[in-house]
C-alpha cells in the first residue's frame, strides 16, 4: 500500500464483494476517507482489519471507486502496458487482425478486459479512446503512446471520444497522429463511412457485428424493417444478403443521411433500400403486415436502476407494436443495450409483449454481444447487450 495515496477504509463486513474480485466498489460500502482524494485520484482499499485489498480511482458517485488492481499497488508503465497488451493479443488469438471482410472491432472493453472506464475501438488503423472516468481519460495520453508500441505499424492514429462520457466533459480529437474526421471501414464486405466527431458512441455500434452478420445469413428473399437502424449496419447487412426490400427508420436525420450514403457506397442507389426519418413507435403504428423480418435495436430506454420500469415499458411497447404488425411466419430481432435490465428483465418483457398481442412466439437464438466484447465473471454487469432472435405465427 502506497503511504502517500488517500485510502478507503472499509465497513466491517464490506469486503464480501473484493473478496469475489467485483471492481466496482459504492460509497455506502465505504467507512472512512484517509486523506483529500479528488475525482480521478488513484486511492488505496483497506479491510476493516487494515488489510490491502485493491486500488482504483476514485469518484464522487455512488460507485466511489473502480477498482484497476487487486494483486499490486503500483498502477505504472508496466501496469498498464501489460493490460493493454493482454487485450491486444486476446484479439489477436481470435484472429480479429487478420479477418479479410472485417477491419473494425473492439480493442479494449472496460471490465471485460480488467481496464474500467476505458473503451478503445479499431476502426482500420485508426483506435478511439474513450474513457468513462476522470482517472481513465487523464491516462489517454500514456495509453496512446502504450497501443503506438503494441500495435505498430497497424496504427495511424489515436482519437479521444470522451466528450460524452467523462464528468465536466473534454474535447473531442486526435492525440496522437492524424486522419481525416471521415473514414471508411468494412465489416462483413459491407463499406461504411465512420464520422468519428459526430458518431454516436466511439463511432458505430461495434457490438452488433456478429449479430448484423447473421441478419446477413438470414435476409434472402425477406421484407425487412430496420428500425432505430443509425447509420444503417442492420440493412446493409440484409441487402448484401438478398433481402427483396429493406426499409430503414430512425428519428435522426443525420443518421438516414449517412445511412443512404452508405447503402449508395455499398450498392449504387439500390431501389430495394428506403431510408425514413421518423418516431418509431408511431411508425410501427402505421405499418401494414408486409414486412416478414423486423429489427428493434433501441437506445438504452433505462439508464440507470431509478429509471428500469419506465425503460421496461418503453422496450415493451416497441415490441408489443412489431408482434402485432409482422407477417405471420416472420423473424422478430430484438435487444436492450441498457446495463440496468437484465437478462430476466428482458425475457420477461416480450413474453408480456407476446402474451398481450396473443401471438404463438418460438425462440429461435439467444443474441449476445460480439467475441470482442468478453465479460469479466466478476462483473456480469458488463453483459449490457441482450437480444432474442423470434419467430411469429
Amino acid at each position: 500500500m502506497s503511504g502517500k495515496r488517500p485510502s478507503l477504509i472499509l465497513a466491517s463486513g464490506r469486503e464480501k464483494s473484493l473478496m469475489r474480485r467485483h471492481p466496482w466498489i459504492f460509497s455506502g460500502a465505504v467507512k472512512r476517507i484517509v486523506g483529500n482524494p479528488q475525482e480521478g485520484d488513484l486511492v488505496d482499499v483497506v479491510g476493516s482489519d487494515g488489510r490491502w485489498l485493491a486500488v482504483g480511482h476514485y469518484q464522487n458517485d455512488s460507485i466511489i471507486c473502480k477498482v484497476l488492481s487487486f494483486e499490486t499497488p503500483d498502477i505504472d508503465d508496466g501496469f498498464w502496458l501489460a493490460r493493454v497488451r493482454s487485450a491486444v493479443d486476446y484479439r489477436r488469438r481470435l484472429g480479429f487482425f487478420d479477418m479479410k471482410d472485417t477491419n473494425v472491432f473492439r480493442l479494449v472493453h472496460a471490465e471485460g478486459d480488467f481496464l474500467p472506464g476505458l473503451v478503445a475501438d479499431y476502426y482500420d488503423g485508426v483506435v478511439v479512446l474513450q474513457a468513462h472516468s476522470v482517472g481513465m481519460h487523464r491516462e489517454l495520453p500514456r495509453l496512446a503512446d502504450i497501443f503506438s508500441t503494441v500495435l505498430g505499424e497497424k496504427l495511424v492514429a489515436v482519437f479521444d471520444k470522451s466528450s460524452a462520457t467523462v464528468p465536466g466533459g473534454s474535447t473531442d480529437g486526435y492525440i496522437l497522429g492524424d486522419a481525416a474526421p471521415e473514414r471508411e471501414v468494412v465489416e462483413s464486405g459491407n463499406r461504411l463511412l465512420i464520422n468519428f466527431f459526430e458518431g454516436q458512441k466511439t463511432g458505430f455500434f461495434i457490438d452488433q457485428r456478429e449479430n448484423r452478420k447473421l441478419v446477413q445469413d438470414l435476409a434472402c428473399g425477406h421484407r425487412i424493417l430496420n428500425c432505430f437502424g443509425y447509420t444503417g449496419g442492420f440493412s446493409l447487412g440484409a441487402l448484401r444478403g438478398g433481402a427483396e426490400y429493406v426499409e430503414t427508420v430512425d428519428i435522426s436525420k443525420r443518421a438516414i443521411e449517412l445511412c443512404n450514403r452508405n447503402v449508395d457506397l455499398n450498392f449504387s442507389s439500390d431501389e430495394r433500400h428506403c431510408g425514413v426519418v421518423a418516431d418509431v413507435l408511431k411508425y410501427l403504428e402505421t405499418i401494414d403486415n408486409s414486412f416478414d423480418f423486423i429489427i428493434l435495436d433501441p437506445p438504452a430506454f433505462a439508464k440507470n436502476h431509478r429509471s428500469l420500469q419506465q425503460g421496461l415499458k418503453g422496450y415493451r411497447n416497441i415490441n408489443q407494436r412489431a408482434l402485432e404488425r409482422i407477417a405471420k411466419g416472420g423473424l422478430l430481432m430484438t435487444f436492450s443495450c441498457s446495463q440496468a435490465v437484465s437478462t430476466d428483465d428482458f425475457r420477461t418483457m416480450v413474453f408480456t409483449a407476446a402474451a398481450t398481442v396473443g401471438r404463438r412466439v418460438r425462440v429461435v437464438r439467444q443474441l449476445p454481444h460480439a467475441m470482442d466484447h468478453p465479460v469479466s465473471i466478476y462483473h456480469p454487469e458488463g453483459e449490457y447487450l441482450k437480444g432474442l432472435l423470434l419467430q411469429v405465427d
